[in-house]
Protein backbone atom coordinates (compact mmCIF):
# COMPACT_ATOMS: atom_id res chain seq x y z
CA UNK A 1 0.00 0.00 0.00
CA UNK A 2 1.49 3.38 -1.00
CA UNK A 3 1.78 6.57 1.04
CA UNK A 4 -1.21 8.14 -0.65
CA UNK A 5 -3.44 5.25 0.42
CA UNK A 6 -2.10 5.48 3.97
CA UNK A 7 -3.12 9.15 4.16
CA UNK A 8 -6.52 8.79 2.51
CA UNK A 9 -9.27 11.03 3.93
CA UNK A 10 -11.55 9.60 6.59
CA UNK A 11 -14.55 9.56 4.29
CA UNK A 12 -12.61 7.45 1.74
CA UNK A 13 -11.70 4.99 4.49
CA UNK A 14 -15.34 4.83 5.54
CA UNK A 15 -16.34 4.12 1.95
CA UNK A 16 -13.77 1.31 1.69
CA UNK A 17 -14.95 -0.21 4.97
CA UNK A 18 -18.64 0.11 4.04
CA UNK A 19 -19.06 -3.56 2.91
CA UNK A 20 -18.46 -4.68 6.52
CA UNK A 21 -20.79 -2.14 8.13
CA UNK A 22 -23.63 -4.62 8.75
CA UNK A 23 -21.50 -7.74 9.27
CA UNK A 24 -20.80 -9.32 12.62
CA UNK A 25 -17.24 -10.51 13.23
CA UNK A 26 -17.78 -14.06 11.94
CA UNK A 27 -19.45 -12.86 8.71
CA UNK A 28 -16.82 -10.17 8.22
CA UNK A 29 -14.05 -12.76 8.53
CA UNK A 30 -15.77 -14.99 5.99
CA UNK A 31 -16.09 -12.01 3.62
CA UNK A 32 -12.39 -11.16 4.02
CA UNK A 33 -11.46 -14.75 3.22
CA UNK A 34 -13.18 -14.43 -0.17
CA UNK A 35 -11.25 -11.30 -1.17
CA UNK A 36 -7.92 -11.27 -2.98
CA UNK A 37 -5.00 -10.35 -0.75
CA UNK A 38 -4.76 -6.75 -1.96
CA UNK A 39 -8.48 -6.15 -1.39
CA UNK A 40 -8.41 -7.65 2.09
CA UNK A 41 -5.36 -5.56 3.03
CA UNK A 42 -7.02 -2.36 1.81
CA UNK A 43 -10.13 -3.15 3.82
CA UNK A 44 -8.17 -3.91 7.01
CA UNK A 45 -6.23 -0.67 6.61
CA UNK A 46 -9.48 1.33 6.34
CA UNK A 47 -11.20 -0.19 9.38
CA UNK A 48 -11.02 1.39 12.84
CA UNK A 49 -8.28 -0.25 14.93
CA UNK A 50 -10.62 -2.04 17.39
CA UNK A 51 -12.64 -3.53 14.52
CA UNK A 52 -9.53 -4.64 12.63
CA UNK A 53 -8.11 -6.21 15.79
CA UNK A 54 -11.27 -8.29 16.28
CA UNK A 55 -11.05 -9.61 12.74
CA UNK A 56 -7.36 -10.50 13.02
CA UNK A 57 -7.95 -12.25 16.33
CA UNK A 58 -10.48 -14.62 14.77
CA UNK A 59 -8.78 -18.01 14.21
CA UNK A 60 -10.99 -18.60 11.15
CA UNK A 61 -9.27 -15.74 9.28
CA UNK A 62 -7.07 -17.11 6.53
CA UNK A 63 -3.71 -15.55 5.56
CA UNK A 64 -3.49 -13.52 8.79
CA UNK A 65 0.30 -13.42 8.58
CA UNK A 66 0.25 -12.35 4.93
CA UNK A 67 -2.33 -9.65 5.66
CA UNK A 68 -0.28 -8.18 8.51
CA UNK A 69 2.92 -8.31 6.46
CA UNK A 70 1.24 -6.42 3.59
CA UNK A 71 -0.09 -3.61 5.82
CA UNK A 72 1.94 -0.42 6.39
CA UNK A 73 4.46 -1.22 9.15
CA UNK A 74 3.06 1.31 11.63
CA UNK A 75 -0.48 0.01 11.15
CA UNK A 76 0.64 -3.63 11.43
CA UNK A 77 2.61 -2.96 14.62
CA UNK A 78 -0.34 -1.09 16.16
CA UNK A 79 -2.67 -4.00 15.44
CA UNK A 80 -0.25 -6.59 16.86
CA UNK A 81 0.21 -4.49 19.99
CA UNK A 82 -3.54 -4.32 20.62
CA UNK A 83 -4.29 -7.98 19.95
CA UNK A 84 -4.42 -10.77 22.52
CA UNK A 85 -0.86 -11.86 23.21
CA UNK A 86 -1.35 -15.47 22.13
CA UNK A 87 -3.02 -14.56 18.85
CA UNK A 88 -0.43 -11.88 18.08
CA UNK A 89 2.28 -14.48 18.70
CA UNK A 90 0.59 -16.90 16.29
CA UNK A 91 0.57 -14.24 13.56
CA UNK A 92 4.19 -13.22 14.19
CA UNK A 93 5.10 -16.91 13.99
CA UNK A 94 3.67 -16.99 10.44
CA UNK A 95 5.96 -14.15 9.30
CA UNK A 96 9.33 -14.87 7.74
CA UNK A 97 12.52 -13.64 9.38
CA UNK A 98 12.73 -10.41 7.36
CA UNK A 99 9.12 -9.49 8.13
CA UNK A 100 9.64 -10.18 11.86
CA UNK A 101 12.76 -8.04 11.91
CA UNK A 102 10.80 -5.21 10.28
CA UNK A 103 7.64 -5.31 12.40
CA UNK A 104 8.51 -6.63 15.89
CA UNK A 105 10.73 -3.66 16.88
CA UNK A 106 7.80 -1.32 16.12
CA UNK A 107 5.47 -3.02 18.62
CA UNK A 108 5.13 -1.46 22.06
CA UNK A 109 7.79 -2.55 24.56
CA UNK A 110 5.44 -4.48 26.87
CA UNK A 111 3.60 -6.34 24.10
CA UNK A 112 6.88 -6.99 22.27
CA UNK A 113 8.45 -8.59 25.32
CA UNK A 114 5.45 -10.87 25.86
CA UNK A 115 5.39 -11.93 22.19
CA UNK A 116 9.11 -12.69 22.17
CA UNK A 117 8.70 -14.76 25.35
CA UNK A 118 5.83 -16.78 23.89
CA UNK A 119 7.77 -17.31 20.66
CA UNK A 120 10.57 -18.95 22.66
CA UNK A 121 8.38 -21.89 23.72
CA UNK A 122 8.30 -25.02 21.51
CA UNK A 123 5.25 -25.39 19.23
CA UNK A 124 2.32 -27.51 20.41
CA UNK A 125 3.13 -26.95 24.09
CA UNK A 126 1.24 -25.16 26.87
CA UNK A 127 3.76 -22.31 26.73
CA UNK A 128 3.15 -21.72 23.03
CA UNK A 129 -0.64 -21.73 23.53
CA UNK A 130 -0.92 -19.67 26.70
CA UNK A 131 -1.85 -16.03 27.08
CA UNK A 132 -0.48 -13.74 29.78
CA UNK A 133 -3.71 -11.73 29.93
CA UNK A 134 -5.40 -13.23 32.99
CA UNK A 135 -6.96 -11.80 36.15
CA UNK A 136 -4.88 -12.26 39.29
CA UNK A 137 -5.21 -10.73 42.75
CA UNK A 138 -3.18 -10.93 45.99
CA UNK A 139 -4.32 -13.48 48.56
CA UNK A 140 -4.93 -10.72 51.15
CA UNK A 141 -7.63 -8.99 49.10
CA UNK A 142 -11.35 -9.08 49.81
CA UNK A 143 -14.21 -10.04 47.51
CA UNK A 144 -15.11 -6.37 47.10
CA UNK A 145 -11.59 -5.38 46.09
CA UNK A 146 -11.46 -8.22 43.58
CA UNK A 147 -14.76 -7.25 41.96
CA UNK A 148 -13.61 -3.64 41.63
CA UNK A 149 -10.34 -4.82 40.07
CA UNK A 150 -12.24 -6.93 37.53
CA UNK A 151 -14.35 -3.90 36.54
CA UNK A 152 -11.16 -1.96 35.84
CA UNK A 153 -9.23 -4.58 33.85
CA UNK A 154 -11.99 -6.67 32.23
CA UNK A 155 -11.49 -5.28 28.73
CA UNK A 156 -7.79 -6.12 28.73
CA UNK A 157 -8.08 -9.73 29.84
CA UNK A 158 -8.66 -12.92 27.85
CA UNK A 159 -11.26 -14.19 30.33
CA UNK A 160 -12.65 -13.25 33.74
CA UNK A 161 -14.42 -16.52 34.49
CA UNK A 162 -11.54 -17.57 36.75
CA UNK A 163 -9.53 -15.36 39.10
CA UNK A 164 -6.10 -16.54 40.18
CA UNK A 165 -5.13 -15.82 43.79
CA UNK A 166 -1.38 -15.24 44.22
CA UNK A 167 0.82 -14.98 47.25
CA UNK A 168 1.53 -11.24 47.76
CA UNK A 169 5.25 -11.76 48.28
CA UNK A 170 6.29 -14.67 46.05
CA UNK A 171 3.55 -14.41 43.36
CA UNK A 172 3.03 -18.16 43.70
CA UNK A 173 -0.40 -19.50 42.76
CA UNK A 174 -2.40 -20.17 45.90
CA UNK A 175 -5.94 -20.80 44.72
CA UNK A 176 -8.47 -20.25 41.93
CA UNK A 177 -11.80 -18.47 42.38
CA UNK A 178 -14.60 -18.92 39.88
CA UNK A 179 -16.76 -15.95 38.94
CA UNK A 180 -19.84 -17.75 40.30
CA UNK A 181 -18.32 -18.12 43.77
CA UNK A 182 -16.99 -14.56 43.67
CA UNK A 183 -20.29 -12.83 42.97
CA UNK A 184 -22.06 -14.87 45.66
CA UNK A 185 -19.50 -13.88 48.32
CA UNK A 186 -19.89 -10.97 50.72
CA UNK A 187 -17.84 -7.84 49.89
CA UNK A 188 -15.87 -7.98 53.14
CA UNK A 189 -15.03 -11.68 52.90
CA UNK A 190 -11.46 -12.71 52.18
CA UNK A 191 -10.91 -13.86 48.62
CA UNK A 192 -9.51 -17.13 49.98
CA UNK A 193 -12.79 -17.80 51.80
CA UNK A 194 -14.67 -18.09 48.50
CA UNK A 195 -11.91 -19.97 46.66
CA UNK A 196 -12.31 -23.59 45.64
CA UNK A 197 -11.45 -26.20 48.23
CA UNK A 198 -9.19 -28.42 46.15
CA UNK A 199 -5.68 -27.46 45.06
CA UNK A 200 -5.61 -25.75 41.65
CA UNK A 201 -4.98 -27.88 38.57
CA UNK A 202 -1.90 -26.55 36.77
CA UNK A 203 0.30 -27.43 33.81
CA UNK A 204 3.96 -26.91 33.00
CA UNK A 205 5.00 -24.74 30.04
CA UNK A 206 6.51 -27.76 28.28
CA UNK A 207 3.40 -29.97 28.53
CA UNK A 208 2.09 -31.18 25.17
CA UNK A 209 -1.15 -29.56 24.02
CA UNK A 210 -2.93 -32.93 23.88
CA UNK A 211 -2.18 -33.53 27.56
CA UNK A 212 -3.39 -30.01 28.36
CA UNK A 213 -6.63 -30.77 26.51
CA UNK A 214 -7.05 -33.98 28.51
CA UNK A 215 -6.72 -32.09 31.80
CA UNK A 216 -9.17 -29.38 30.70
CA UNK A 217 -11.69 -32.03 29.70
CA UNK A 218 -11.19 -34.16 32.81
CA UNK A 219 -11.64 -31.25 35.22
CA UNK A 220 -14.28 -29.41 33.13
CA UNK A 221 -12.29 -26.15 33.04
CA UNK A 222 -12.64 -23.03 30.91
CA UNK A 223 -8.96 -22.18 31.44
CA UNK A 224 -5.98 -23.84 33.08
CA UNK A 225 -3.05 -21.98 34.69
CA UNK A 226 0.49 -22.45 33.39
CA UNK A 227 3.14 -22.32 36.12
CA UNK A 228 6.90 -22.70 36.44
CA UNK A 229 8.75 -25.04 38.79
CA UNK A 230 8.17 -22.61 41.66
CA UNK A 231 4.39 -22.45 41.10
CA UNK A 232 4.62 -18.88 39.83
CA UNK A 233 1.92 -17.98 37.30
CA UNK A 234 3.15 -17.57 33.74
CA UNK A 235 -0.17 -17.55 31.90
CA UNK A 236 -3.33 -19.50 31.15
CA UNK A 237 -4.49 -21.77 28.35
CA UNK A 238 -8.15 -21.19 27.53
CA UNK A 239 -10.51 -23.84 26.24
CA UNK A 240 -11.10 -22.02 22.94
CA UNK A 241 -7.37 -21.88 22.22
CA UNK A 242 -6.88 -25.56 22.97
CA UNK A 243 -9.86 -26.44 20.76
CA UNK A 244 -8.40 -24.46 17.86
CA UNK A 245 -5.07 -26.22 18.33
CA UNK A 246 -6.67 -29.67 18.47
CA UNK A 247 -8.78 -28.98 15.38
CA UNK A 248 -5.60 -28.03 13.52
CA UNK A 249 -3.86 -31.17 14.77
CA UNK A 250 -6.84 -33.35 13.84
CA UNK A 251 -6.76 -31.87 10.34
CA UNK A 252 -3.07 -32.77 10.04
CA UNK A 253 -3.82 -36.32 11.20
CA UNK A 254 -6.65 -36.63 8.68
CA UNK A 255 -4.28 -35.64 5.88
CA UNK A 256 -1.73 -38.19 7.08
CA UNK A 257 -4.43 -40.87 7.23
CA UNK A 258 -4.94 -40.25 3.53
CA UNK A 259 -1.27 -40.87 2.79
CA UNK A 260 0.05 -37.34 2.24
CA UNK A 261 1.85 -34.55 4.04
CA UNK A 262 -0.30 -32.22 6.14
CA UNK A 263 -1.44 -28.97 4.49
CA UNK A 264 -0.67 -25.78 6.40
CA UNK A 265 -3.24 -23.75 4.46
CA UNK A 266 -6.85 -24.25 3.27
CA UNK A 267 -7.16 -26.41 0.14
CA UNK A 268 -7.94 -23.54 -2.25
CA UNK A 269 -4.92 -21.54 -1.05
CA UNK A 270 -2.38 -24.27 -1.75
CA UNK A 271 -0.39 -23.60 -4.92
CA UNK A 272 -0.21 -26.20 -7.68
CA UNK A 273 3.49 -26.95 -7.17
CA UNK A 274 3.10 -27.15 -3.39
CA UNK A 275 0.13 -29.50 -3.77
CA UNK A 276 2.21 -31.78 -5.98
CA UNK A 277 5.00 -31.75 -3.41
CA UNK A 278 2.64 -32.58 -0.55
CA UNK A 279 1.01 -35.48 -2.38
CA UNK A 280 3.69 -36.72 -4.75
CA UNK A 281 6.21 -37.83 -2.12
CA UNK A 282 3.93 -40.24 -0.29
CA UNK A 283 2.38 -41.46 -3.55
CA UNK A 284 5.87 -42.34 -4.80
CA UNK A 285 6.71 -44.17 -1.57
CA UNK A 286 3.44 -46.12 -1.73
CA UNK A 287 4.05 -46.88 -5.42
CA UNK A 288 7.47 -48.29 -4.62
CA UNK A 289 5.85 -50.36 -1.90
CA UNK A 290 3.32 -51.73 -4.35
CA UNK A 291 6.20 -52.70 -6.63
CA UNK A 292 7.01 -55.30 -4.01
CA UNK A 293 3.56 -56.74 -4.67
CA UNK A 294 4.50 -57.17 -8.32
CA UNK A 295 7.76 -58.82 -7.23
CA UNK A 296 5.82 -61.22 -5.00
CA UNK A 297 3.54 -62.18 -7.92
CA UNK A 298 6.58 -62.74 -10.14
CA UNK A 299 8.00 -65.08 -7.52
CA UNK A 300 4.85 -67.20 -7.79
CA UNK A 301 4.68 -66.95 -11.58
CA UNK A 302 4.92 -70.73 -12.07
CA UNK A 303 2.07 -71.39 -9.64
CA UNK A 304 -0.07 -68.79 -11.40
CA UNK A 305 0.66 -70.39 -14.77
CA UNK A 306 -0.48 -73.79 -13.49
CA UNK A 307 -3.53 -72.51 -11.62
CA UNK A 308 -4.76 -69.35 -13.31
CA UNK A 309 -7.96 -69.60 -11.27
CA UNK A 310 -5.99 -68.39 -8.22
CA UNK A 311 -5.63 -64.95 -9.81
CA UNK A 312 -9.40 -64.44 -9.67
CA UNK A 313 -9.24 -64.05 -5.89
CA UNK A 314 -6.12 -61.90 -5.57
CA UNK A 315 -8.10 -58.59 -5.41
CA UNK A 316 -10.39 -60.13 -2.79
CA UNK A 317 -7.45 -61.33 -0.70
CA UNK A 318 -5.50 -58.05 -0.91
CA UNK A 319 -8.43 -55.76 -0.17
CA UNK A 320 -9.59 -57.81 2.82
CA UNK A 321 -6.15 -57.73 4.44
CA UNK A 322 -5.73 -54.03 3.76
CA UNK A 323 -9.17 -53.21 5.12
CA UNK A 324 -8.63 -55.13 8.34
CA UNK A 325 -5.23 -53.49 8.83
CA UNK A 326 -6.65 -50.02 8.19
CA UNK A 327 -9.44 -50.63 10.70
CA UNK A 328 -6.99 -51.65 13.40
CA UNK A 329 -4.64 -48.76 12.65
CA UNK A 330 -7.42 -46.17 12.83
CA UNK A 331 -8.68 -47.55 16.14
CA UNK A 332 -5.24 -47.65 17.74
CA UNK A 333 -4.10 -44.23 16.53
CA UNK A 334 -7.20 -42.66 18.05
CA UNK A 335 -6.86 -44.59 21.30
CA UNK A 336 -3.22 -43.53 21.63
CA UNK A 337 -4.14 -39.91 20.91
CA UNK A 338 -6.83 -39.95 23.61
CA UNK A 339 -4.42 -41.59 26.08
CA UNK A 340 -6.74 -44.58 26.37
CA UNK A 341 -3.67 -46.75 25.78
CA UNK A 342 0.00 -46.47 26.67
CA UNK A 343 3.04 -47.95 24.93
CA UNK A 344 3.28 -50.62 27.60
CA UNK A 345 -0.19 -51.87 26.59
CA UNK A 346 0.98 -53.19 23.21
CA UNK A 347 0.90 -56.83 24.32
CA UNK A 348 -2.69 -56.45 25.58
CA UNK A 349 -3.68 -55.09 22.18
CA UNK A 350 -1.86 -57.95 20.42
CA UNK A 351 -3.67 -60.56 22.55
CA UNK A 352 -6.96 -58.86 21.68
CA UNK A 353 -6.33 -58.41 17.95
CA UNK A 354 -5.22 -62.00 17.21
CA UNK A 355 -8.53 -63.66 18.18
CA UNK A 356 -10.42 -60.72 16.69
CA UNK A 357 -8.59 -61.20 13.40
CA UNK A 358 -9.21 -64.94 13.43
CA UNK A 359 -12.97 -64.51 13.96
CA UNK A 360 -13.23 -61.72 11.36
CA UNK A 361 -11.18 -63.79 8.90
CA UNK A 362 -13.43 -66.79 9.52
CA UNK A 363 -16.50 -64.69 8.76
CA UNK A 364 -14.99 -63.41 5.49
CA UNK A 365 -13.67 -66.87 4.63
CA UNK A 366 -17.14 -68.36 5.08
CA UNK A 367 -18.61 -65.71 2.79
CA UNK A 368 -15.94 -66.46 0.17
CA UNK A 369 -16.61 -70.21 0.35
CA UNK A 370 -20.34 -69.59 0.04
CA UNK A 371 -19.74 -67.45 -3.01
CA UNK A 372 -17.63 -70.13 -4.73
CA UNK A 373 -20.17 -72.86 -3.90
CA UNK A 374 -23.12 -70.82 -5.18
CA UNK A 375 -21.33 -69.82 -8.38
CA UNK A 376 -20.15 -73.38 -9.03
CA UNK A 377 -23.42 -75.18 -8.29
CA UNK A 378 -25.48 -72.45 -9.91
CA UNK A 379 -23.55 -72.70 -13.15
CA UNK A 380 -22.40 -69.10 -13.00
CA UNK A 381 -18.72 -70.08 -13.25
CA UNK A 382 -16.75 -73.31 -13.46
CA UNK A 383 -13.80 -73.38 -11.07
CA UNK A 384 -12.73 -76.83 -12.18
CA UNK A 385 -12.86 -80.27 -10.62
CA UNK A 386 -10.98 -79.16 -7.49
CA UNK A 387 -13.28 -76.27 -6.71
CA UNK A 388 -13.86 -77.41 -3.11
CA UNK A 389 -10.13 -77.33 -2.42
CA UNK A 390 -9.99 -73.91 -4.06
CA UNK A 391 -12.77 -72.69 -1.78
CA UNK A 392 -10.92 -74.04 1.26
CA UNK A 393 -7.71 -72.34 0.08
CA UNK A 394 -9.39 -68.94 -0.27
CA UNK A 395 -11.12 -69.30 3.10
CA UNK A 396 -7.94 -70.32 4.92
CA UNK A 397 -5.98 -67.54 3.25
CA UNK A 398 -8.54 -64.98 4.35
CA UNK A 399 -8.28 -66.14 7.96
CA UNK A 400 -4.49 -65.80 7.86
CA UNK A 401 -4.41 -62.50 5.99
CA UNK A 402 -7.12 -60.76 8.03
CA UNK A 403 -5.43 -61.92 11.25
CA UNK A 404 -2.07 -60.65 10.05
CA UNK A 405 -3.63 -57.37 8.87
CA UNK A 406 -5.33 -56.77 12.22
CA UNK A 407 -2.16 -57.59 14.16
CA UNK A 408 0.26 -55.56 12.02
CA UNK A 409 -2.18 -52.65 11.71
CA UNK A 410 -2.52 -52.47 15.49
CA UNK A 411 1.21 -52.85 16.24
CA UNK A 412 2.48 -50.32 13.70
CA UNK A 413 1.23 -47.21 15.62
CA UNK A 414 2.95 -48.53 18.78
CA UNK A 415 6.19 -49.05 16.87
CA UNK A 416 6.12 -45.57 15.33
CA UNK A 417 5.33 -43.92 18.65
CA UNK A 418 8.13 -45.87 20.34
CA UNK A 419 10.55 -44.60 17.67
CA UNK A 420 9.40 -41.03 18.25
CA UNK A 421 7.29 -40.63 15.10
CA UNK A 422 3.69 -39.50 14.85
CA UNK A 423 1.44 -42.61 14.92
CA UNK A 424 -0.77 -40.90 12.34
CA UNK A 425 2.03 -41.61 9.86
CA UNK A 426 0.80 -45.21 9.94
CA UNK A 427 -1.84 -44.14 7.46
CA UNK A 428 -4.37 -46.47 5.92
CA UNK A 429 -2.65 -46.54 2.47
CA UNK A 430 0.69 -47.40 4.09
CA UNK A 431 -0.79 -50.27 6.08
CA UNK A 432 -2.70 -51.48 3.04
CA UNK A 433 0.50 -51.55 0.98
CA UNK A 434 2.31 -53.52 3.69
CA UNK A 435 -0.49 -56.06 3.98
CA UNK A 436 -0.80 -56.40 0.20
CA UNK A 437 2.72 -57.78 -0.10
CA UNK A 438 2.51 -60.11 2.89
CA UNK A 439 -1.01 -61.13 1.91
CA UNK A 440 0.18 -62.51 -1.41
CA UNK A 441 2.89 -64.53 0.33
CA UNK A 442 0.34 -65.95 2.78
CA UNK A 443 -2.14 -66.70 -0.01
CA UNK A 444 0.28 -68.57 -2.24
CA UNK A 445 1.91 -70.39 0.67
CA UNK A 446 -1.49 -71.75 1.77
CA UNK A 447 -2.38 -72.55 -1.84
CA UNK A 448 0.86 -74.49 -2.27
CA UNK A 449 0.03 -76.53 0.84
CA UNK A 450 -3.64 -77.28 0.15
CA UNK A 451 -3.50 -77.61 -3.64
CA UNK A 452 -0.24 -79.55 -3.81
CA UNK A 453 -0.69 -82.58 -6.04
CA UNK A 454 -3.92 -81.24 -7.59
CA UNK A 455 -3.78 -77.80 -9.20
CA UNK A 456 -0.19 -77.19 -8.11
Amino acid sequence: MNQKQMLRPANDAATTAAPLANFNTADAVEYLNTLPLAGAVELLAALPLPRAVKLLEAPELHRAGELVAALPPARAAALLGLMADDRATDIVHELDQDERARLVPLIGAEARQVIQTLLSYPPDTAGALMTTEFVSVPANWTVGQTLQHIREVERTRETVYAIYVLDPASRQLRQVVTMRRLITGLPDESILDVAQVNAPVTVDVAMDQEEVAQLIRRHDLLAIPVVDAGMQMLGIVTVDDILDALIEESTEDAHKFGGMEALEKPYMQIGFVEMLRKRGGWLSVLFLGEMMTASAMQHYEDELARAVVLTLFIPLIMSSGGNSGSQATSLLIRSLALRELRLRDWWKVALREVPTGIVLGTILGSLAMLRIVVWQLGGLHDYGEHWLLLALTVAAALVGIVTFGSLSGSMLPFALKRLGFDPASASAPFVATLVDVTGLVIYFSIAATILHGTLL
